[in-house]
């Protein structure tokens, strides 16, 4: 009997519970159960069943007495009752029973004052060598004095919830119980919920435990200076795209927590979007798919095993995982000094945004709270094309906190320190969704750089009225025309009625979640307008 399981009372004799293997024992183990297929770089591709991405209905926070005034509860943290969740959990330790296992133990947080343990059961060894390559893995001597975990996660994909038994909304569920420490993942094979399940911890705990704001955003770093930048954002909007730069250091992809003097990678890789991808888009992220890497419902030619990163047949949210070794360069230990630029990525569909605008303290905690994007398509169960959307910190699926909590941390961090914030759009320009098109990977990372050598503020600036940002008029290596979206609509007044049309929903949103704001931050939002009046220098 498996000690280790057994004190979580999962009684399992089979002999066959595998601790720790390496990514070539995973990947070994996955081909022996038909799990997946290697592509011709040598990384597993697999496809993950009709869940190709995250099922945010299907999560639920189980209401103990010591969360319960903690959580903001609604339509993003869902209570389920203890009851409930003790019947759920039994059955499913019960599966775990006669199963082969896969356990990870890792860490997240790679700044060792504020790091966590967990441990990670999956009955699919590709999973297993997912959340392996995206975690932090301990090295041998660490692995030896590893102690017991902080959380342990239950990824059973096999196991199918009953509803009406059950509690659940489907099939699948995912369930965190912040007393117990234990978060169960059932009924889905997308991996992108275990990473998640973390990042929903690690949300919780560092704001209430260690008094560090946690992120959902990329991050990296001037190589001579030292001096970092973060990117928030909501998947697709370029997160993962433009850290990768080959003029800085990357921390990270996606999570990370800041302290009062630092900045810290939660994981120990990266999990990006793979749609489109091409080797002179993207070749940081596309040279990092080799052995060890995990590609998910990617088209891989039978013969040759070439994969078609612009074949979107199972889903347009094709993804990669990878260890951050792949990324040469990358820093390791993912650690930098605290941020001196921040900036927040929108996907704007509608066309309208400016690609570049900068934000004083008031808008900058505007836009953080208001979290404006476009989900694309993929990204959740459902989205077929892009969907206009208000995500609070731009990532209200993984805050279980008041949104008040983390907006008040990121707003003294800005004013104690002078950051400079910007909003960049790498949404749609020329006109909305089906007429416009993407911005151009190239000039958006022009209007980076310029942000974070300061050369951005150099420009003539221009306050947009309508959205209430400093709209910069010219920037190096992107044509002046871009620079204002309403120059680049061939119908003016088709984009004054759009861009109403966005500021209204801007407005009627935070009227309706944020009422209790200061009125210097309502004040910052933007405000429709009925003539075209919206520049003024």
């Amino acid at each position: 009997m498996d000690h280790t399981l057994l004190k979580l009372g999962i009684y399992n004799d089979t002999g066959k519970v595998h601790y720790n293997l390496g990514a070539a024992a995973l990947v070994e183990e996955s081909l022996k159960k038909g799990e997946g297929v290697l592509t011709d770089t040598g990384a597993l591709s697999i496809k993950t069943g009709k869940y190709t991405g995250r099922s945010p209905d299907d999560k639920f926070i189980v209401d103990t007495d010591n969360v319960h005034d903690h959580i903001a509860w609604g339509d993003v943290n869902k209570p389920m009752d203890e009851k409930t969740y003790r019947h759920l959990k039994e059955r499913v330790l019960t599966y775990m029973g006669d199963k082969e296992l896969y356990v990870f133990q890792g860490y997240a947080g790679a700044d060792q004052k504020y790091t966590r343990k967990f441990m990670v059961i999956n009955e699919r060894a590709c999973q297993n060598l997912f959340i392996r390559q995206l975690l932090i893995r301990p090295s041998e001597e660490e692995l030896e004095d590893y102690g017991e975990q902080d959380y342990t996660i239950l990824s059973v994909p096999g196991f199918r919830c009953v509803p009406e038994r059950d509690g659940t909304h489907s099939e699948a569920a995912i369930i965190v119980n912040f007393k117990e420490k234990i978060v169960i993942i059932a009924g889905t094979e997308y991996s992108g919920e275990i990473k998640k399940a973390v990042f929903t911890v690690m949300n919780y705990v560092m704001p209430i435990e260690e008094n560090v704001l946690p992120m959902h955003c990329s991050a990296n770093m001037n190589p001579e200076t030292r001096g970092t930048a973060v990117f928030f954002g909501l998947s697709g909007t370029g997160k993962t795209t433009l850290s990768a730069d080959p003029n800085r250091l990357l921390i990270g992809d996606d999570e990370h927590g800041w302290s009062e003097d630092r900045i810290f990678n939660f994981e120990g890789g990266c999990y990006a979007k793979c749609i489109n991808l091409t080797q002179d888009g993207e070749p940081y992220i596309y040279n990092a798919i080799k052995f060890g890497s995990e590609v998910e419902n990617v088209i891989v030619d039978p013969v040759t095993r070439i994969p078609d990163y612009f074949d979107g047949t199972l889903t347009l949210n094709t993804r990669v995982a990878y260890p951050l070794e792949h990324i040469e360069n990358a820093i390791m230990p993912s650690v930098g000094i605290r941020p001196d630029v921040v900036i927040f990525l929108t996907a704007d569909a509608f066309g309208v945004l400016p690609p570049i605008s900068k934000l004083d303290s008031n808008s900058a905690m505007y836009h953080f709270v208001t979290g404006f994007t476009s989900k694309v398509a993929g990204t959740e169960r459902g989205i077929t094309e892009p969907e206009p959307t208000f995500s609070t910190l731009f990532g209200e699926p993984f805050m279980p906190l008041d949104p008040d909590v983390y907006a008040e941390m990121l707003g003294e961090r800005i004013k104690k320190h002078n950051v400079r914030v910007y909003l960049i759009n790498t949404g749609w320009t020329g006109g909305p969704y089906g007429i416009g098109h993407r911005m151009r990977l190239k000039y958006t990372r022009a209007m980076v750089t310029a942000a974070l050598n300061g050369d951005i503020e150099k420009a003539r600036f221009i306050h947009d009225k309508r959205f209430n940002v400093h709209v910069p008029q010219e920037c190096p290596n992107v044509p002046h025309h871009i620079m204002n979206p309403r120059s680049t609509w061939q119908d003016r007044k088709a984009y004054d009625a759009q861009a109403n049309k966005l500021a209204k929903m801007f407005k009627d949103n935070f009227e309706q979640k944020y009422k209790h704001m200061p009125d210097a931050i309502k004040e910052a939002g933007p405000k429709p307008i009925e003539k075209n009046r919206h520049f003024s220098r």
